[in-house]
């Protein structure tokens, strides 16, 4: 994975904002859990969804950075985040970078945000009753199932990431993995079908032409009335 600074804009003329999420994970009796903040519900972007603490990467985060070095200044932004959004302390170099999510082209309002997992500290979590109102400590697995009941709302990345977690029993093992796993890149491109909408990724086969039914290899999210589900294969 490149390094470089970019922005990133769609034939439309929309900018995917520099941003990074925080994944911050604890042990609990009944497996790894994560912590998921709820966004205030008169945002404009996922108001009232559950994610992971995280915001756009500020001129401030790469101050006396090399202009070039995009990831040290999303580091710094995630410490940031995490800090204002649920008053938890995160050392930097505890950051273990795994994922880059890019919006998908077409909407009117995109973010390009690097995620970073790290084990949480001993901070009681805070949030700001502006634009976080509310916290929770979730199984992945527990998360899932909420989404699926409709009890709570989470977008796409979010749900895939929570996905990846839900084998994990503690949080040593989840981020040796991540920290040894490729950096995984996802650009969105979404297709209407008939029970809801495909979200498909870079490797799958219909990537490019949209033609879902297509045999061979898979990656994508299906968010269907049914219930939504992840599907990646190689044949």
């Amino acid at each position: 994975m490149s390094n470089r600074r970019l922005v990133l804009t769609d034939a439309t003329g929309v900018v995917a904002h520099p941003a990074a999420t925080v994944v911050l994970l604890r042990d609990a009796p009944d497996g790894c859990e994560a912590l998921m903040v709820r966004r205030n519900a008169q945002l404009a972007f996922h108001g009232g969804a559950w994610v992971f603490p995280g915001g756009r990467i500020d001129p401030d985060d790469a101050q006396g950075l090399d202009p070039s070095d995009t990831i040290g200044a999303a580091r710094r932004a995630a410490v940031r985040e995490a800090r204002e959004e649920a008053s938890v302390d995160v050392a930097t170099d505890g950051l273990v970078l795994f994922s880059r999510w890019i919006t998908p082209e077409g909407l009117p309002k995109r973010f390009d945000a690097w995620f970073f997992a790290a084990r949480a500290g001993a901070d009681d979590v805070r949030v700001d009753g502006g634009e976080i109102h509310e916290h929770r400590w979730m199984r992945p697995a527990e998360a899932l199932a909420a989404q699926k009941a409709g009890a709570i709302e989470l977008p796409p990345p979010t749900w895939v990431t929570l996905h990846g977690l839900a084998d994990y029993a503690c949080v040593d093992a989840a981020l040796t993995a991540l920290a040894h796993a490729p950096l995984e890149e996802f650009l969105p491109r979404l297709y209407v079908v008939a029970d809801g909408a495909c979200s498909l990724y870079a490797g799958d086969v219909a990537y490019d032409s949209g033609e879902v039914d297509t045999p061979g290899p898979r990656h994508r999210l299906w968010m269907l009335e049914s219930g939504w589900r992840y599907e990646r294969s190689t044949a």
